[in-house]
């Protein structure tokens, strides 16, 4: 294996800050992109004991010419870009009539278009020599009420990935693309993201550390997975999506405001990280570790997905036959 150069977006912060951990304790070379500076500088003096080199670029994943000339930097300063994670990402939560077009456009392009500019500037560079690999992040678990912004953008984060793997495999390059697909993570984005709701911002389902989706990522990257799935919950509510649509549906229209929304009211004058970063002392962590799981949960492969769903459908058809047999 080559020495690994891992370049990480939204690094100063949440899951990219964890996953710079990470990776820096597997000898990777790091360097983080992020907006604020004075935040990925604490996250490159972080990484000072792992005896790994750091750069730090200052860049809005926004833009395809920052990132282009981000990637540039980082070769000149460190080598080779071998691995690229696409941790970056901008929401705003409300319903979705109550968002101004600027809102909306910003939290896409963050989102979305940060992915994929992030994607062709690491895809460009690893052409040249022929290999290496990029990770995406399914970030928001399961599409949800008051935050379809991020849902949609997430979405077709999970096309383009799709659609990108094929044109790889054609031109026969040993470049990898995976696809983490992540459940709520207790980061310090429900502090900081836009919020048009009227109340403060929890994560929804099962919540797990920043540490358990770096791992994740880390085992996407160093075991070349072409999906990998944190834990069973996100898993099996997608099947359900697909076996009763209607039902999901109702259930999310009720649930799911409760279990996003605390009931304290949110600050009126709140900063949020959607046009600028916030200033302060931001970690990986968010306020909820008290509720957050700690223990990694089954990663769940592509290949092992496919078992899994093979036995449902098998089961449902099997089920399907014997009410058919008992109505003769």
């Amino acid at each position: 294996m080559p020495h690994q150069v891992a370049v990480i977006t939204g690094a100063g912060a949440g899951i990219g800050r964890a996953t710079a951990r990470t990776l820096a304790r597997a000898g990777c070379d790091v360097a983080l992109i992020g907006r604020d500076r004075a935040r990925l500088e604490d996250a490159a003096a972080e990484l000072a004991g792992l005896h790994v080199r750091t750069a730090v670029l200052v860049a809005d994943v926004a833009e395809a010419d920052a990132l282009e000339q981000a990637a540039d930097a980082i070769e000149d300063q460190l080598g080779p870009i071998t691995l690229w994670v696409n941790c970056a990402g901008a929401g705003v939560s409300g319903q979705f009539v109550a968002l101004s077009p600027d809102e909306i456009r910003r939290a896409t392009e963050v989102t979305y278009l940060g992915t994929v500019f992030g994607t062709r500037a690491a895809l460009a560079r690893m052409r040249r020599r022929g290999y290496g690999t990029i990770v995406n992040l399914d970030a928001l678990g399961l599409p949800r009420p008051l935050r379809a912004v991020e849902s949609g953008a997430r979405a077709a984060i999970r096309a383009f990935t799709e659609s990108l793997r094929p044109e790889i495999l054609h031109d026969g390059d040993r470049i990898h693309l995976s696809l983490v697909h992540l459940p709520a993570i207790n980061t310090p984005r429900f502090a900081w993201t836009r919020n048009r709701t009227g109340k403060r911002l929890r994560p929804a389902g099962p919540v797990y550390e920043p540490e358990i989706a770096a791992e994740a990522i880390s085992h996407a990257a160093f075991g070349r997975h072409r999906d990998v799935w944190v834990g069973l919950s996100g898993l099996g509510r997608r099947l359900a999506g697909l076996l009763a649509p209607t039902l999901v549906d109702r259930r999310q229209s009720v649930r799911s405001y409760a279990a996003q929304l605390e009931k304290n009211p949110a600050e009126s004058d709140a900063p949020d990280s959607l046009f600028a970063p916030v200033a302060g002392a931001y970690a990986a962590h968010g306020r909820f570790d008290l509720i957050a799981r700690k223990t990694m949960p089954p990663l769940i492969t592509t290949t092992i997905r496919t078992a899994a769903i093979g036995v449902a459908l098998v089961a449902g058809a099997g089920a399907a036959l014997s009410l058919l047999r008992r109505r003769d």
